[in-house]
């Protein structure tokens, strides 16, 4: 599936690339299936087992986003019934950088919290 490479203006509030990469990542679980793939995970199943719990529904919807932008990619693992693996891309590999920041904040300024994976 190709990647946008402009977002559209219905989806853009403002040309500020802060609100943009928002519109794309910034709910509470899109950095999180980001997360999982730079843990290794790769199936609907694996996404679905992580402690956070995301809603089925929601997870289907934040792969589909992720896909639209190019930040994920996918391919079938099983036919029947069709079953897919994800995999960042280059694009996404780049998050990679924004995740090591938001864990090292975290690590530094919210007590208890701990990162199992370094991006």
């Amino acid at each position: 599936m190709a990647a946008k490479q402009n977002m559209s203006d219905n989806f853009r509030r403002s040309p500020c690339p802060v609100a943009g990469i928002l519109d794309i990542v910034g709910d509470k679980w899109t950095l999180l299936v980001v997360r999982d793939l730079f843990a290794g995970k790769q199936t609907y199943s694996e996404f679905q087992k992580s402690p956070e719990r995301i809603p089925s529904n929601i997870l289907a919807d934040r792969l589909k986003r992720l896909l639209e932008y190019g930040i994920i990619e996918k391919e079938p693992y099983q036919t029947r019934p069709v079953r897919y693996r994800y995999a960042l891309t280059g694009r996404g590999r780049e998050l990679g950088k924004v995740l090591k920041a938001m864990v090292a904040w975290g690590e530094k300024h919210i007590p208890g919290s701990r990162s199992v994976i370094k991006p």
